[in-house]
């Protein structure tokens, strides 16, 4: 099944998708009347809960619940408070020729609720973020709690999938890059130093400023995705193709992953793994990173087979 949220007479609704159709909402008659009125609250109640709204949301069409087409829904992110939303950094093959120097392991870094973006909403864009370009991810929605997973068991702790615009300001990680003498012990004693040359940068502003987690359109309950490995990914910008990819081309699998992730952070019921950037160009296309959103404005959207596509507009601010 396909979940989401969407608004309805200023009120948020838990949204299930008919196909061809629209958004029908599951009210408490089909839920139970202490049925979760979130995707947030579903993921956390469990499995038995999860078995219960499936079973509502076959009988949707059948109980005449009224049914929202598409382009009338107003849209939310189909996660509204997620503890964290891990992003994996330089997870794709393309990147292979482009990485002077790296960990031989995944490198994290992590979005915050306060970032999240619905479909169809706007992405904020003001002069000083200077060029902001999009990136096409597949997330992965975490079901149950998750710590020290074994990669044989890394998809038992799934619920489901959806689409992530990872959306970046390089413009502010440069500005926000240290080139600095890195202070290192010196062999296994406590009382020697050495100074290593070092550049790191930070990704509070780039990475997480409001608006730069677009999430959506819906959640796919992982039932409907036997393999995330195998779905095509593109990128459109005003109409316009850039990016053909597939998500068989991600240096570390969800497996791996979740397994690694982890082992050092605990996952709990609607977290968000987003598993690293679409980067293959398509036969006309340029590269993502070219697509500046702040100048060419938009709309961006990005498509995974068998999710769905989400797309967002862009909107200029000024302070």
């Amino acid at each position: 099944m396909k979940l989401a949220h969407f608004r309805l007479n200023d009120r948020l609704r838990l949204g299930i998708v008919v196909e061809g159709a629209g958004l029908a909402e599951l009210p408490p008659t089909l839920t139970g009347p202490s049925g979760p009125a979130t995707v947030d609250a579903l993921i956390q109640a469990g499995p038995e809960a999860w078995a219960r709204v499936a079973e509502a949301a076959d009988r949707v069409g059948d109980d005449g619940v009224e049914v929202h087409p598409f382009e009338t829904v107003d849209w939310s992110a189909p996660l509204l408070q997620p503890s964290k939303i891990c992003c994996v950094a330089f997870n794709n093959s393309a990147n292979s020729g482009r990485i002077l120097r790296g960990p031989d392991h995944p490198a994290l870094f992590i979005k915050p609720a306060s970032a999240l973006l619905g479909h169809m909403g706007a992405i904020e864009c003001r002069p000083e973020y200077g060029h902001i370009h999009p990136e096409p991810e597949l997330a992965v929605v975490i079901g149950k709690t998750a710590r020290n997973v074994r990669p044989e068991d890394a998809y038992d702790y799934v619920f489901g999938y959806t689409i992530h615009n990872d959306i970046t300001s390089p413009t502010m990680r440069d500005e926000d890059t240290f080139h600095y003498r890195a202070i290192h012990p010196k062999g296994d004693g406590h009382e020697e130093i050495k100074h290593v040359d070092s550049w790191t940068s930070y990704t509070g502003r780039y990475k997480c400023a409001d608006t730069f987690a677009c999430l959506g359109p819906w959640i796919v309950t992982k039932d409907e995705i036997p393999d995330p490995h195998v779905l095509t990914v593109t990128c459109s910008h005003k109409g316009e193709l850039v990016t053909e990819d597939n998500t068989g081309n991600v240096s570390y699998r969800v497996p791996e992953l979740l397994a690694f992730i982890s082992h050092y952070m605990t996952l709990v019921p609607g977290d968000v793994i987003s598993m690293g950037t679409a980067l293959k160009k398509s036969a006309k296309g340029g590269a993502v990173q070219a697509i500046n959103l702040n100048r060419h404005g938009g709309p961006i959207s990005i498509a995974i087979e068998g999710i769905g596509v989400l797309t967002n507009d862009v909107v200029h601010l000024k302070d």
